[in-house]
């Protein structure tokens, strides 16, 4: 699964994604870059649905 990341400024491969909600019960995707660490998010989006 890739995300945007900020520190790199491109698409990466995102290290042990998880779904969680936000706080007003939207659907995200969290993880880490896996080349620098960074955390990334993808919102509105589940991992079945990225499937």
């Amino acid at each position: 699964m890739q995300a945007y990341c900020v520190k790199c400024r491109t698409q990466r491969d995102m290290n042990d994604p998880r779904d969680e909600m936000t706080k007003n019960n939207r659907p995200i995707i969290k993880g880490k870059c896996a080349n620098c660490g960074t955390g990334l998010n993808i919102i509105g989006k589940t991992i079945a649905q990225m499937g």
